[in-house]
């Protein structure tokens, strides 16, 4: 089997550390037909090392298939004198999304009128996103996006509910940061990007007017800066964010009078944060202002930058969100790696929302009406399906309304546990384990570690019918939480951010040795995976300790870090410095040096490898993945599996249709299983047989 070998162009980077040739820099212009003739080679490549596997891949697919109800519908939301629904059909590869007035004794429509069928929008299109999906105030129009190149750039159009026709109005190349209408319908306000990708310009559009009449709001001129748009939940107030990583300011204007000039809550300064939000007679501010882990505030309507207390700061408590309705607020919050959720009235008391003892997720769900007095949650862990429940705030008594459909699963063989490992620095890592019930501790098992670790996002447990395919075949599957998330609060993130990076990857690696040492893996059969930004910590991983994994899933992965952010023309650099610093100055030069991916490849063996690539894609160009496996395939000395898929025709989150990405899930899995033995008849991660 040949594997494709790129060209090698002679090109310098000048660095602060020195000149650092890059002999497949040339890769970054994908106008340069070589190209996406080097991509088209490398795709069809993995084509031909998967044929032999044609078999597992669809046997895994139709396991995911059969363990998922394709029919189904969600419970209906309540909004405004309409309840609102979304449900798939068989064979069909997007949600319909439907509202009507009256429900039947099943919970179902019973006057159900399709709002847009997002089957019918992406006919013709290889690639369809829906971006806003956002009814008007008066429940008459629904502004909408699509986005069909996987660009994130979205066309908004804007329907008449009453006909089911969208209107003239085109609002072309706008972004995925928000939309508001102003509290008469007349108005909708919406986002568009800069020339680096970054929101940055708010626009009001006055339904009939052309594109062209649309007026600027805001910009925001700091590239540090990204802007989103919403509208209150109270539906008084929309409110434009703009922030950056490390500080944010917020601005304000009337729903009931949309041309207004927007208002600044609080002017910015570096390293303040803070999001407002409406609560009746009262603004709530959630802020880091002398609290690290973050306190909730007031402040009066007519005073927004008079803060008072209201929740005070509790360390290793961080509280992320606050959503507000008209008798109580939400609190979101982080405490030792597990999100929980709090209930707090107006007089002061809580309720906590308690779930279990189990890693677990547990977030709000759609409560979109103002006026309640009961609140939707869901939760999930990875041997519980999504489960949505609804408590009662007068009674205490909470409903089950619904458990995702798991058809042919037998949830009483698996189990998940927390575990905790010891990082090289002695620091304490929790992680999360779902293995069969009654599995050995021999150290034999096969096993996938799975992280992400940057930009403080937290990733809690949720469940997989994809993963239950390994876990049957007797895969250890593990959910680790390094530093640079923020399951342990802002400590943890800072943690692992800028100077602090490489704590990431020393404890993903701390973890995977945790789970050889107590037994539940073998240590020639370890796989790590992540994405984007957790593509990063797979690569840093296997260069920090090339010993340690047999095999690894790289999707979409940020693994030419020095050459990006050394680079401010190229969409997100500028914003991303307050994350990993900028390289072209020291003490960062040298730091993001010691663990880019690309740039501590050596001569030696590599682990099988499976990359994703998105030709699109605005966050992660293609040409990273690319070149890092053009020049893993050049510098190793063994044979391995090295596979890289590039999609030509979407962005950053891969195939858009869910049967699509079933198969990706399939054909990661059948890679993992190959690369790790774990099928019959297949390779072994550093085998002879396959490139």
């Amino acid at each position: 089997m040949s594997a494709p070998s790129a060209k090698r162009v002679a090109h310098v980077h000048h660095r602060p550390t020195g000149d650092t040739p890059d002999d497949f820099h040339w890769l970054a212009n994908r106008d340069d037909p070589d190209t996406i003739a080097y991509l088209n080679a490398e795709n069809a490549h993995t084509d031909q090392w998967f044929a032999p596997h044609t078999g597992l891949v669809d046997t895994l697919f139709a396991e995911i298939k059969s363990r998922i109800q394709e029919t189904d519908q969600s419970v209906p939301t309540f909004k405004d004198g309409w309840w609102y629904v979304t449900r798939t059909e068989e064979g069909r590869e997007y949600p319909i999304h439907c509202r009507g007035r009256e429900r039947g004794p099943d919970g179902r429509l019973t006057d159900e009128t399709v709002l847009l069928d997002e089957n019918t929008e992406a006919a013709g299109y290889e690639y369809f996103s829906l971006g806003a999906f956002d009814i008007s105030s008066d429940a008459r129009l629904l502004a909408w996006s699509l986005d069909t190149d996987g660009s994130e750039h979205f066309d908004l159009r804007i329907r008449d509910l009453d006909t089911g026709h969208d209107l003239a109005d085109r609002l072309e190349d706008t972004s995925w940061a928000g939309t508001a209408w102003s509290a008469d319908s007349t108005h909708l306000f919406y986002v568009t990007y800069d020339e680096q990708e970054r929101p940055c310009t708010v626009w009001r559009h006055r339904l009939g007017d052309p594109q062209s009449a649309d007026a600027q709001v805001f910009h925001e001129p700091d590239e540090r800066f990204y802007v989103g748009i919403d509208l209150c939940r109270s539906g008084k107030w929309i409110i434009i964010d703009s922030d950056s990583k490390t500080s944010s300011e917020s601005w304000l204007i009337p729903a009931d009078d949309p041309t207004a000039a927007p208002v600044c809550v609080v002017p910015r300064r570096d390293d303040l944060e803070y999001h407002v939000d409406h609560w009746g007679d009262r603004f709530v501010v959630l802020t880091n202002l002398d609290a690290v882990d973050f306190r909730v505030m007031t402040a009066p309507e007519s005073e927004p930058a008079r803060w008072e207390p209201l929740v005070e700061h509790e360390p290793g408590r961080r509280v992320t969100r606050v959503d507000c309705f008209a008798s109580h607020l939400v609190i979101h919050e982080w405490h030792r790696a597990q999100p929980r959720l709090r209930v707090m009235r107006r007089d002061g008391s809580f309720t906590p929302i308690v779930i279990g003892d189990e890693p677990h997720d547990c977030d709000l769900d759609s409560n979109p009406e103002w006026n309640t007095t009961s609140v939707r949650f869901s939760t999930e862990s990875m041997v519980t399906p999504a489960t949505l429940l609804e408590q009662d705030l007068t009674t205490g008594v909470r409903t089950v309304l619904k458990t995702a459909p798991t058809p042919n699963v037998d949830l009483s063989r698996y189990e998940t546990v927390r575990a905790w490992a010891t990082s090289a620095d002695g620091t304490a890592v929790p992680y999360d384990v779902v293995r069969l019930k009654g599995a050995p501790n021999d150290a034999s098992a096969p096993c996938l570690v799975y992280a992400y670790g940057s930009y403080e996002a937290s990733m809690p447990p949720w469940f997989s019918v994809a993963r239950l395919g390994l876990v049957d075949r007797g895969f250890t599957w593990v959910l680790a939480h390094p530093r640079g998330g923020g399951e342990m609060g802002r400590q943890w993130y800072l943690d692992g951010k800028l100077l602090n990076k490489a704590n990431t990857f020393a404890d993903v690696n701390a973890v995977a040795r945790d789970v050889v040492a107590k037994g539940w893996a073998a240590a020639d059969r370890l796989a790590v995976r992540g994405g984007s930004a957790g593509g990063l910590m797979v690569g840093a991983c296997i260069n920090a300790a090339p010993d340690l994994w047999a095999a690894a899933v790289a999707e979409v992965p940020f693994v030419d870090v020095v050459s990006t952010m050394s680079d401010p023309t190229l969409p997100l650099t500028v914003t991303e410095w307050e994350e990993w610093g900028d390289p072209r100055s020291e003490p960062f030069a040298s730091y993001m040096a010691s663990y880019s991916p690309y740039d501590n490849l050596d001569a030696r063996p590599y682990p099988a490898i499976f990359a994703t690539a998105g030709l699109n894609d605005p966050r992660v160009a293609y040409h990273e993945p690319a070149k890092w496996i053009a020049r893993i395939r050049q510098l190793r000395t063994n044979d391995a599996p090295l596979l890289l898929r590039t999609e030509m025709g979407a962005g950053h989150g891969g195939p858009s249709g869910r049967y699509d990405r079933w198969r990706e899930e399939a054909t990661i899995s059948a890679f993992l299983l190959i690369a790790l033995g774990a099928v019959t008849g297949g390779a072994p991660a550093n085998g002879s047989t396959n490139q």
